[in-house]
C-alpha cells in the first residue's frame, strides 16, 4: 500500500523502495501515531469535516489496532513485505482500511505525513525524556545511588586532583556529589527541551496549513500538548527540538564518560581506590589474572556514538531549504539510538556504583603523600603575617627540601621549619594545621569539602530528590532552602 501514487505509472524501483523505507525503525512510533490519529479523527467528526459516524468507526478501528499490537496479535511486516508498506503511518492506515473499509480513507483528511510525523515524534520525545521509564527517571535513579554511596562512604579521605596530579585532600562524598549536580543540570536541560517541544503541529498540513475548519487547540489539549505551533512552515521543517534533545543527551554522556574514566583509573592497581563488583567486570581470554572494568569502558566509549548522532543531525539540517525534505527522515534513527544508549548507560552506571566497594585505606594513604597540605601551610603562614606570595615561595622550598630528604611536611621538626620562615611565623600549632582531616575541615565554606558543608550538601541533595519526586518542586528549580 502507498499513501500516494495516482500521478505515477509503473512501480517504484526496488532499490529506492528499500533505500527510503523507514518502517524498520519508525514503527517505534506506533503508539504515538495511533494516539494522534484518534485525536485527529475525533476533531474531524466534531467539526463536521467528516461524518461523525465515520469518525467513530475510525476511532474504534484504531483502538482495536492498538490493542492487537499491544497483545502481539498484530505485527509489522518484515523483510520484503515491509517494502510494500513504506512507513509506520502507511502500515496503520492500511490496517484501518482493511478493518473498517471506506471510512478509514477519511482519516488523512486535513493532515499531511509532514505534520503527522512531527506530532508523533514530539509525543515520543516527551515520553522518552520525561516519562516514567524515560531518561530523566534514569538520571534520577543514578542521582539516588550517588547520594546513597555518599551517605555510606562519603567521609572517606581521598586526594583531589588537578591535571591528574594530587592537589588537595577532599572527601569521597564531595567528589561523588559533583556528579549529582552535573546530573541535576542534565535533568534541567531535558526539562527545558521537553517544554520547547511541547507544541502540537497538527493542522500545519504539508507546509501551508489546511483549508478546513480544524480545531487545532482541541487536538493539542487531547494529546496533552501545552500549546500549538505558530507557523506551519516552521512546524514541519525544523528539527531543532530533536537537535536540542541530542545535545542534552550528549552532555549526559560526557558526564557519564568522565565518571566512567575515573572508575577505570581508580580500579587499576596503580590507584586501587575502588573494587568493582565481579558482576560488572570481565576477564581476559589469555591472562587469567585480569579483571577489566568493561562496563565503565563501554559507557566511556559509547559517548562518542551519541556525540556522532548530534553532529549527524546538525549536518542533515544545516543546508535544507524550507519546508520538508526527505533528508529529515534521518532524524529518527539518530534520536532513537542516542536515547537507547543514554538510558542504558545511566542504568548501568547506577548498578556499577551501587555495587562498588571503595577502599578507604588506599585513598587515605594516597592523600597523605604528595604534599596535599602544602597550600594549608602557606595559608598558616599568611595568618601569621607572611604575604601570600612569599608564603607560597617558602612552602615550595620546604617541599623541595622534603623531596630531597624523603619525608612529608608534617614530619619536619619545628626547628627545620623555622629555618625557612621568618622569625615568629611558625609554632607548634602548625602540626594541627597540617593534619589532613583538619585540612579538609578547614574548607568550611558553602560548596566546600569540609565535613559540615558536605553534610549540608548531602542533605540538600536528598531534599531536592524528594521534592522533585513528590512534585513539590519542578526539575528545573534547583535552589534548596
Amino acid at each position: 500500500m502507498k499513501l500516494w501514487g495516482g500521478r505515477f505509472e509503473g512501480e517504484t524501483a526496488a532499490e529506492l523502495a528499500a533505500f527510503q523505507n523507514s518502517l524498520p525503525f519508525d514503527q517505534r512510533l506506533w503508539r504515538q501515531d495511533i494516539r494522534a490519529s484518534i485525536a485527529h479523527a475525533r476533531m474531524l467528526g466534531k467539526q463536521g469535516i467528516i461524518p461523525p459516524e465515520d469518525a467513530d468507526r475510525i476511532v474504534k478501528g484504531l483502538e482495536s489496532i492498538a490493542a492487537d499490537l499491544e497483545a502481539g496479535r498484530l505485527a509489522f511486516p518484515q523483510g520484503e513485505a515491509a517494502l510494500q508498506v513504506e512507513d509506520v503511518h502507511t502500515a496503520i492506515e492500511g490496517w484501518l482500511v482493511e478493518r473498517i473499509g471506506e471510512a478509514g480513507k477519511r482519516l488523512h483528511t486535513a493532515r499531511s505525513r509532514n505534520d503527522q510525523v512531527q506530532v508523533d515524534t514530539r509525543l515520543f520525545l516527551k515520553d522518552a525524556l520525561a516519562g516514567p521509564d524515560g531518561v530523566d527517571a534514569a538520571a534520577a535513579a543514578l542521582q539516588r545511588v550517588l547520594v546513597e554511596v555518599a551517605e555510606r562512604d562519603g567521609e572517606l579521605l581521598m586526594p583531589g586532583y588537578t591535571h591528574l596530579q594530587r592537589a588537595q585532600p577532599i572527601l569521597l562524598g564531595h567528589h561523588l556529589l559533583a556528579y549529582f549536580w552535573m546530573l541535576q543540570r542534565d535533568r534541567e536541560r531535558l526539562a527545558d527541551c521537553v517544554r520547547r517541544a511541547d507544541a502540537c503541529p497538527l493542522g500545519s498540513g504539508a507546509l501551508a496549513g489546511v483549508p478546513y475548519s480544524v480545531d487545532r487547540e482541541a487536538v493539542a489539549r487531547e494529546l496533552g500538548f501545552a500549546r500549538i505551533t505558530e507557523n506551519s512552515l516552521d512546524a514541519v521543517a525544523d528539527r531543532d527540538y530533536l537537535i536540542e534533545a541530542l545535545a542534552a543527551l550528549a552532555i549526559i554522556m560526557m558526564h557519564l564518560s568522565r565518571l566512567a574514566e575515573e572508575l577505570v583509573l581508580w580500579s587499576s592497581a596503580e590507584f586501587g581506590f575502588v573494587e568493582l563488583d565481579n558482576a560488572y567486570a570481565t576477564g581476559s581470554s589469555i591472562m587469567p589474572q585480569k579483571k577489566n572494568p568493561d562496563g565503565a569502558e563501554l559507557i566511556r566509549g559509547k559517548s562518542g556514538r551519541v556525540f556522532g548522532h548530534l553532529v549527524a543531525l546538525l549536518t542533515v539540517c544545516k543546508g535544507l531549504p524550507l519546508a520538508y525534505n526527505k533528508d529529515l527522515q534521518e532524524d529518527k534513527e539518530a534520536f532513537f539510538d542516542a536515547l537507547d544508549t543514554v538510558r542504558a548507560s545511566l542504568r548501568l552506571m547506577a548498578s556499577v556504583l551501587a555495587t562498588a566497594r571503595f577502599r578507604g585505606e588506599r585513598m587515605a594513604a594516597a592523600a597523605r603523600d604528595g604534599f596535599l597540605n602544602a597550600t594549608d601551610l602557606a595559608d598558616y603562614l599568611v595568618r601569621r603575617g607572611v604575604p601570600f606570595r612569599e608564603a607560597h615561595r617558602i612552602v615550595g622550598q620546604l617541599v623541595r627540601y622534603c623531596l630531597d630528604k624523603g619525608c612529608r611536611l608534617e614530619e619536619l621538626s619545628l626547628e627545620e621549619l623555622k629555618r625557612f620562615v621568618p622569625a615568629g611565623a611558625v609554632a607548634e600549632d602548625v602540626y594541627d594545621t597540617l593534619e589532613l582531616r583538619n585540612v579538609v575541615a578547614a574548607r568550611n565554606v558553602p560548596g566546600g569539602t569540609g565535613y559540615e558543608q558536605f553534610r549540608r550538601q548531602l542533605a540538600a541533595a536528598r531534599q531536592l530528590l524528594e521534592e522533585v519526586r513528590t512534585g513539590r518542586r519542578k526539575v528545573g528549580m534547583t535552589g534548596v532552602e
